[in-house]
């Protein structure tokens, strides 16, 4: 694959151009050293999961070349990748779309995720180490440091809010002795990361989440699984009820 020296420079650029702060913090673990493929697919990941496309619109790739200055073979193999995971959908002989967002849909990510991340925190508190506690412990303070910032502010709206919440909750599951659970609860992270953005829009009320995230947090480092678990579901679940409403008071143009 032809690779040029500043290729990863406008993909970047892509990520954090959208104007308004909207998105999740591009990868800091993209450089110069990353397959020009691989730095497609997360920087087009990204851009849907912070809502910069709508939900159902077309993805055409010539457009999309132009926007993250990147030939359209990486381009298609990040699509295809995409649509493996959720965030995209291939019609045959009609190209890419972006998923919809739907009261179905979110139910059954709901329920793939409790099925998915709870397995994985459980297995996380029976196999996780210090280093392990360490790294949640640290990773919630920095989410409630960015929390007191932002005050009444909208948080799922904040980049870097956005950022650190992700971090938290993967942490909680870093201890996982499978990397097949730990790569699933990553993609499912995204695809609920999408519907939150979009539900904060119509939000009238502000969620509290820090109380939930505390509580989840004392379980694990309690090392009660059960406990944990059910903080878990709940908090899930509480995601899928408030982006049902959403959709339902807002769901104009989203099939």
């Amino acid at each position: 694959m032809h690779k040029t020296k500043n290729a990863h420079k406008p993909l970047k650029a892509a990520v954090g151009g959208c104007g308004h702060n909207s998105g999740v913090a591009p990868d800091s673990t993209d450089d110069a050293e990353t397959p020009l493929t691989e730095r497609a697919y997360r920087a087009l990941r990204q851009a849907i999961v912070r809502g910069e496309f709508e939900p159902g619109a077309r993805l055409r790739v010539e457009e999309l070349s132009r926007r993250f200055a990147v030939s359209s073979s990486p381009l298609r193999e990040a699509l295809n990748r995409l649509s493996e995971q959720g965030l995209v959908r291939s019609v045959e002989n009609r190209g890419f779309r972006v998923a919809p967002l739907t009261a179905a849909g979110v139910s059954d990510l709901a329920r793939v995720r409790s099925l998915v991340e709870c397995e994985a925190l459980r297995d996380a508190i029976a196999h996780g180490d210090d280093r392990w506690e360490a790294q949640a412990v640290a990773a919630a303070h920095a989410l409630a440091l960015v929390e007191r910032r932002l005050g009444d502010e909208p948080r799922t709206l904040d980049d870097e809010w956005s950022a650190r919440h992700r971090e938290f909750h993967l942490s909680l599951y870093a201890g996982c002795s499978s990397p097949l659970l730990l790569d699933l609860a990553d993609v499912l992270f995204d695809n609920a990361e999408r519907y939150r953005r979009w539900a904060a829009r119509w939000r009238q009320a502000p969620r509290r989440k820090h109380d939930e995230h505390q509580r989840l947090l004392k379980a694990v480092l309690a090392r009660d699984a059960d406990r944990a678990v059910e903080a878990l579901r709940q908090h899930i679940a509480h995601t899928e009820q408030l982006v049902a409403a959403a959709l339902a008071g807002g769901a104009a143009g989203l099939q």
